[in-house]
């Protein structure tokens, strides 16, 4: 294993990511001066929005914006903005756990306070993970906090301010920007209720439910199958509110440019909370268009590209990342041109068809789909997850997989104790949207006779993909301990992806950590050891280069390949239960080197006459290096 000592230099950016702002801002320095360019391009988004006239009149609003957070930056802040290198953004030491702040259930401390105690004291995943990504952790009323009443709050019944900027000081942080919709029980819709002239318009509203027809509706995609409107009261009589999620989930109007100034201002906060990485949480329906679908429009993908002008401009080192469960071709369209929208992309279509791949023992839509992935540019890459606290998501598979293979992956699932969630359809009807289960139970039946070792096996390997695929890796909590799948949870609430959120007592998994044969041990020893390797391992880095190779169905292969003089790495999965022995020729392996040493099962396999031969065992996974 590569030592601590051979690791590349540190960048500038990073000492950035964990720097604190002024809490006040300081105006006897001198002001940020916007350029000319920066204007214009401010200008251009809003005319695109709104015309030329209120483009002008609001330009202004977004250049105070800007001065007042540079106010609050501290001179080191403004030197170190000067150094970020964009291509260099994210490294392979980038490892992000993503959880709930109250998942972790803990004695004599707040939910916040006693997950980062977990985390750096408990178990040391600060060794292995830098990215942390508490899901909402803001005041709720609905939706397990992403229905929020208050974007500017921490949730008291979680923990503080205090608390989530003494985790800044450890991890990088990635806050969620829920900017689609917000709370029926917010101060500010309760103050569009009241009348309140400057919340008038920051929802979509309808007089009669009749004013949006039936053909508007049949052409809608949204990814629930309640109605689109819900019925209030207001101080002008009874209303129709544009609802894609839920009743309680008012979708705000960014026709309204005090929306997007508002959401401009909650934005540049969160970074200066602390927050280096921004979940656009739902963005696919971030603008609204009766007679539309109203979902990816042109306008949401402009008002992203004034977010990302917005940053490149305020905290260079903070980047954009959607979240948006479509199909590929659609959600990768986020990147923009790789220049001028997200840094970073959920790779939506890597849960399901990893699934599909162990389901089937057959990696060949996988390496096919892998083969044609396409990064626009350096400064952009996939946040990597197999799994989120909703479960997994299936459009990303659309035209990918065939129905038939959907519907048999799904009644596989379903065999494993899963439930399936549903969306509407233009047209009327519904199909699938989403697995709610957990990664382990999706993978392992219960009671099935298999073996524990083989189930910890099968479930490692599968991680080891989203770990060695160019990108940065997500681990939702559950699914880095291998949670299962206990329907008992829904049946009780009601709540298909409850399944997936079940409190995690830590007293219970320190118990489990103390036994080296229990599934925990079992299960976090092989992924802990694997992230280890990649961290360590600059082949790994997101902008390294990757080929596919296909080498066998039964296999996932790649190869990363850095420049010279850094040494590349192949990296080989069996996804089957099969053992398998591999012959790769020197031409098609494409990389010539007589002597290799597999990082995980810390063996050296040689080239012999003119090939490598690899013998692996049921799921092993062979992370192979130059010796």
């Amino acid at each position: 294993m590569t030592k601590q000592s051979d690791r590349r230099p540190e960048h500038p950016a990073s000492r950035l990511d964990f720097m604190r702002y002024m809490k006040d801002p300081d105006y006897t320095r001198p002001l940020l001066q916007i350029s000319d360019s920066d204007r214009e391009r401010f200008f251009l988004r809003l005319k695109f929005l709104y015309g030329e006239e209120t483009a002008r009149q609001w330009v202004p609003e977004l250049e105070r914006a800007l001065k007042v957070h540079h106010a609050h930056k501290t001179d080191e802040i403004k030197d170190l903005e000067k150094e970020v290198d964009p291509a260099n953004r994210f490294t392979e030491r980038d490892v992000a756990l993503i959880t709930y702040g109250d998942l972790l259930v803990t004695e004599d401390h707040s939910p916040l306070t006693g997950l980062a105690e977990f985390l750096d004291e408990r178990v040391k995943l600060r060794e292995v993970i830098n990215i942390l990504h508490i899901l909402p952790f803001f005041p709720y009323s609905s939706d397990r906090g992403f229905s929020i009443t208050d974007f500017w709050a921490v949730n008291p019944r979680l923990g503080t301010w205090e608390d989530i900027e003494r985790m800044t000081e450890k991890y990088r942080m990635m806050f969620d920007g829920v900017f689609n919709h917000i709370s029926a029980e917010s101060q500010a819709f309760r103050e569009m209720l009241n009348g309140d002239p400057t919340f008038k318009d920051i929802a979509i509203v309808f007089r009669s439910p009749e004013e949006l027809t039936p053909e508007q509706r049949k052409v809608l995609v949204r990814p629930r199958t309640s109605d689109i409107l819900t019925k209030y009261y207001s101080i002008d009589g009874p209303i129709w509110v544009w609802t894609t999620f839920s009743p309680d989930q008012i979708d705000l109007n960014f026709k309204n440019p005090f929306v997007l100034s508002w959401m401009v201002h909650t934005l540049l906060m969160y970074v200066r909370r602390g927050a280096n990485l921004v979940r656009l949480d739902a963005v696919t329906y971030l603008w609204s268009e009766p007679g539309t679908i109203s979902a990816n429009l042109e306008q949401t993908h402009e008002i992203i590209k004034l977010l990302r002008d917005i940053l490149n401009v305020g905290a260079p080192n903070v980047a954009l990342v959607t979240e948006t469960n479509v199909p590929h071709e659609e959600n990768v369209s986020y990147f923009g041109n790789g220049y001028d929208e997200a840094q970073m992309v959920y790779n939506f279509t890597l849960p399901p068809l990893v699934l599909h791949t162990f389901y089937s023992e057959d990696a060949t839509r996988l390496s096919e789909w892998a083969s044609g992935l396409v990064y626009p540019s350096d400064q952009t890459t996939f946040f990597n997850i197999l799994d989120t606290h909703d479960g997994v998501g299936l459009m990303g598979v659309k035209g990918i997989l065939t129905g038939e293979e959907i519907d048999t992956m799904i009644e596989r699932a379903k065999a494993h104790g899963a439930f399936v969630s549903y969306k509407a359809v233009g047209g009327g009807g519904e199909e699938p949207y989403e697995i709610n289960t957990t990664w382990y139970g999706a993978l392992n039946a219960e009671d099935n006779g298999e073996p524990l070792e083989l189930k910890a096996k099968r479930f490692a390997a599968s991680r080891s993909i989203a770990l060695a695929l160019r990108g940065v890796p997500g681990i939702y909590f559950h699914g880095l301990i291998g949670t299962g799948n206990d329907p008992s949870v829904v049946e009780k609430s009601g709540v298909k992806r409850d399944i997936n959120r079940v409190p995690i007592v830590e007293k219970d998994l320190l118990a489990q950590a103390r036994d080296p044969n229990s599934k925990l041990m079992r299960i976090v020893t092989r992924l802990a050891k694997l992230l280890e390797i990649r961290a360590n391992t600059y082949a790994f880095h997101p902008n390294v280069a990757q080929r596919i190779l296909n080498l066998s169905p039964r296999v996932f292969a790649l190869a990363r390949v850095p420049a010279l003089p850094e040494k590349p790495v192949l990296a080989v999965t069996n996804v089957s239960g099969q053992e398998i022995s591999l012959r790769v020729p020197r031409e098609k392996l494409g990389l010539d080197a007589h002597r290799w040493r597999d990082l995980v099962r810390e063996v050296s396999v040689e080239m012999k006459d003119g090939a490598l031969t690899l013998d692996l065992e049921p799921y092993d996974v062979a992370w192979l290096k130059p010796d």
